[in-house]
């Protein structure tokens, strides 16, 4: 059994969680859209994600849509005790798979009722405001209006903490200044990462900073120097990848994705990977060289 207290754990609103989790969106059919092609699978993963101690999982109502959360419940429902789940508000999909903005207060409301019904909970633990931006980058502008609608539902009870995702740094700032925040969720990987600074900063914030596209997203990581440093270890570069992300600072916490078992068992070793000072240097420079062609 793979042990993944090894990388600790991080304080995520009033619970202490381990810092590898799961992401459920690779639950969805293709383009996160419709049925799994393996239902059963789905559900196999799941139950063996929580099995192997993952106490946190990551997921949203628009994810199939509604498909992902019907199958959390089916997997995992009654939930247990140490069980954190958190969804994602402020967009909706269409039948053409796009992915709209849904922001308005009605709508925020409307979107956390739905993820609580199909989940079978009476309070979510977190939800995260998606700032809907062009393609899967932020943009700037005040979410101040979505942020107080959360916030109104966090006093009513319907919700216990306040994530913000796809966020800027200014964005994060107003944030912190009107409600608790307890962690942002951008994206950020061994290649992309403009959010360097945030994360230092939000650690000393004692924030939470979860990566999104933790592994490339749809452009898988690809890369001969992470390729060679995964043959040296004795891991795949998927795992480097993970661990690296680990070891970059204690306040990041993992949903790295998958509707395969064999692929979450993988995932979740990268847990017990310990890299040298020498390997991170590497992999640094991997991000380094990255920014250079951007």
């Amino acid at each position: 059994m793979v042990d993944l207290s090894k990388p600790g754990t991080f304080r995520f609103g009033d619970r202490d969680v381990k810092r590898m989790g799961y992401g459920a969106m690779q639950l969805a059919g293709p383009a996160v859209y419709g049925p799994p092609r393996d239902r059963d699978e789905a559900v196999a993963v799941l139950r063996e994600a929580v099995a192997s101690g993952v106490d946190h999982i990551d997921t949203s109502d628009y994810y199939g849509p509604y498909v992902v959360n019907e199958i959390i419940r089916e997997a995992l429902y009654p939930y247990p005790d140490d069980l954190v789940i958190v969804t994602k508000l402020g967009a909706r999909r269409t039948p053409d798979t796009a992915w709209l903005p849904a922001l308005s207060p009605e709508e925020l409301e409307s979107g956390l009722r739905d993820n609580l019904q199909r989940l079978g909970l009476g309070t979510m633990y977190a939800a995260n405001l998606r700032c809907m931006g062009s393609g899967h980058g932020p943009q700037e502008g005040s979410m101040r209006p979505q942020l107080e609608a959360m916030a109104e539902l966090q006093r009513g009870g319907l919700l216990r903490h306040i994530g913000i995702s796809n966020a800027t740094r200014a964005q994060v700032e107003e944030a912190l200044s009107l409600v608790p925040i307890v962690c942002v969720q951008n994206h950020y990987n061994l290649v992309h990462r403009e959010d360097d600074g945030m994360i230092d900063w939000l650690a000393g914030q004692g924030v939470a900073y979860v990566p999104f596209f933790p592994l490339g997203g749809f452009t898988p990581l690809q890369s001969e120097e992470l390729n060679s440093i995964a043959a040296e270890i004795g891991a795949t570069p998927m795992q480097v990848a993970l661990a690296w992300l680990l070891q970059r600072s204690p306040n990041i916490l993992l949903i790295p994705g998958t509707s395969s078992r064999t692929h979450l068992r993988e995932n979740l070793a990268a847990a017990e990977l310990e890299l040298s000072d020498e390997t991170v240097r590497r992999l640094n420079a991997i991000g380094a060289a990255a920014a250079g062609r951007a």
